[in-house]
């Protein structure tokens, strides 16, 4: 289904480019929809992506019908290369940011490659999500045009000519086989200075050194070689390099549901990704960056136990308090648009165990430990115990009401176990056999109020039949082995009732009380838990099966959001989803060899 004119095209028709700092989304018909400036949690300047080109956009895109579209990463890193074929000629737009710059900066090169193609641009700045409109100057250089609004200001330095009407900016333009026109827009705050200026093709030859000595630093060669090293980027490019936090994803409000409003704002980081994260980013020689993000964790959950949030901004602010932007429609109609997230507020009992695990992992790793990291740890699992028997908001982040979530009293098992394991294995001091009592009293919790005999399933929490995806992971967290007939009829539960179309439900939106209208698209990362469980019960074909179905998802560029509509055949939810690209790098870790499940697995054996 392609979009009404005027608004946004599919998802999986987007690719990503970015800096360390910020991203930009590009559509294959050249125009970027999507960019919060100078932070991912920035208000945008660019929001068409969350309704029309009145919105912002900036596009550039040959003149005339009968286009041919194909596209790129060049040399494996964040340049991105869109190649237009037409009736007269061929020209490739390559698209690309200053990585970890002071003032971001996005740089778009047109270069002929064949005949001579009319080419036009057409820039639509709108800042605070396209609520605001700048003033536009041309300085006294000729070639540099000055945009202010607000705090916010932006050179776009190009000798193309350019025109202003209807609060916009164009340009219509040539360009012959082996020439090009440049482009150049940076950001920087309204009271100094503008940014200088750039030269392109010298950024374009840096750039590129800079993303291949990134990506030369992968050690992971299995047969998925190319999945992973993207998945890898994607995570790259969500990272806040001045502090080392990892946004789950680029945008805020795409919707689970074509149309519908379970639409949430992703810029944030999630507790809940550690793991998963440091998992990936160790297991491919990253540690540099698995080291940073472990750092951003300490610095974020610092304080008083009692206070740890289940995600904070990038720097690891804790007011994120939701709101809806009325003036936008929603991608493609999908309301309401929502900026900051409400479930920061809630109590989801597994981060602990999460963020306990990434600890652990950690330390086994190798990563340097802060001093003041035990002690840390120590506190919060003091505080664990007096909470952890409460109902909660579960993995889903539901506004259905706390519930007895059975992930969550496993992760909660996890907190302990692991805790237990760094004591003994690390020496460190600790209240060891306190912890095994109360390790001992989840498991038996878990055991006779979150198993349902008659399914022969673990279910989703102790009220309930029904299932839930998340239990695809207590094998794979260790918290029972895999060959254990309950985790067989977990497994083959989930198959029964929430394996659709080939892919896997995080639950039954239509049965469960999550407080939301019903419905919304197969999970990709459980259907990547999935992978991984028939994987080590054995089911070897089905396992590479359905993960060569999930990598058929993959955009042209490699890209996943974070959930699939099947019947449409499209991506839903936000773009790109880390978490859906952990858990890809994760399952082609396994299925080459004893990865990440296995190994907790093996730990969790020794208890």
């Amino acid at each position: 289904m392609m979009p009404i004119a005027g608004q946004p095209l599919p998802i999986e028709e987007y690719a990503l480019i970015g800096d360390c700092n910020t991203t930009a989304l590009v559509g294959r018909n050249g125009s970027i929809d999507w960019l919060c400036w100078p932070r991912f949690d920035s208000a945008a300047c660019f929001a068409a992506l969350l309704g029309t080109p009145d919105n912002g956009r900036w596009q550039i895109f040959p003149a005339g019908e009968d286009i041919h579209t194909s596209r790129q990463y060049r040399d494996g890193g964040l340049v991105l290369e869109t190649v237009f074929t037409t009736p007269h000629g061929t020209v490739a737009l390559i698209d690309f940011m200053l990585p970890e710059n002071a003032n971001s900066t996005i740089i778009r090169i047109v270069e002929g490659r064949t005949g001579q193609v009319e080419m036009t641009m057409d820039i639509a700045l709108r800042f605070d999500y396209g609520m605001s409109v700048p003033w536009v100057t041309r300085l006294p250089s000729g070639t540099d045009y000055v945009a202010v609004v607000g705090p916010e200001l932006t050179v776009l330095q190009t000798e193309i000519e350019l025109e202003g009407h209807d609060l916009r900016t164009s340009a219509s333009f040539t360009v012959a086989a082996g020439k090009r026109a440049t482009f150049v827009l940076r950001h920087g705050p309204s009271h100094l200075p503008p940014p200088g200026a750039v030269d392109p093709v010298h950024a374009l030859a840096e750039v590129e050194a800079y993303w291949a000595e990134w990506s030369k630093r992968c050690t992971y060669r299995g047969k998925y070689q190319d999945a992973v090293r993207t998945s890898l980027l994607a995570l790259k490019a969500l990272t806040y390099h001045p502090t080392g936090g990892i946004v789950a994803a680029a945008t805020t409000s795409l919707p689970e549901q074509l149309g519908g409003s379970r639409n949430w704002d992703y810029r944030y980081c999630w507790l809940r990704d550690a793991t998963l994260t440091l998992f990936s980013l160790m297991q491919a020689g990253y540690y540099e960056e698995a080291g940073a993000w472990r750092d951003w964790l300490h610095r974020s959950i610092a304080g008083s136990p009692d206070q740890i949030q289940i995600m904070y901004g990038i720097g690891g602010e804790r007011r994120l308090a939701e709101w809806e932007i009325k003036e936008l429609p929603g991608y493609q109609g999908a309301a309401p648009v929502r900026i900051g997230n409400a479930a920061s507020e809630q109590l989801q009992l597994d981060v602990f165990g999460e963020v306990t695990e990434a600890l652990h992992q950690a330390r086994n790793g190798g990563l340097a430990t802060a001093p003041a990291s035990w002690a840390l740890q120590c506190a919060i699992i003091k505080h664990l115990e007096d909470i952890w028997a409460q109902p909660d908001e579960g993995i889903w982040e539901t506004r259905g009401g706390r519930k007895h979530f059975t992930y969550s009293k496993v992760m909660v098992w996890v907190a302990f176990d692991r805790m237990i394991k760094d004591a003994e294995e690390h020496g460190l001091e600790g209240p060891v056999d306190h912890w095994k009592e109360i390790r001992d009293q989840i498991r038996t919790m878990v055991e006779e109020k979150g198993f349902n005999t008659a399914k022969n399933s673990f279910i989703q929490h102790f009220e309930t039949e029904q299932l839930d995806a998340s239990l695809l992971l207590l094998p794979l967290v260790g918290f029972l082995p895999h060959d254990d007939p309950r985790v067989r009829g977990t497994t083959a539960a989930v198959e029964r009732e929430l394996l659709k179309d080939g892919y896997v439900l995080r639950y039954s939106t239509t049965d469960s009380e999550d407080g939301l209208p019903p419905g919304e698209g197969a999970f990709l990362a459980c259907s990547f838990w999935l992978v991984d469980n028939w994987h080590m019960q054995g089911r070897e074909t089905d396992a590479l099966a359905l993960f060569d179905k999930l990598l058929g998802l993959c955009n042209d560029v490699g890209l996943l959001s974070e959930e699939y509509d099947p019947a449409a055949k499209r991506m839903t939810g936000n773009f790109p989803q880390a978490f859906s690209h952990t858990a890809l790098i994760a399952s082609a870790m396994n299925l080459a060899q004893a990865g990440p499940a296995q190994m907790r697995e093996a730990e969790a054996a020794e208890t």
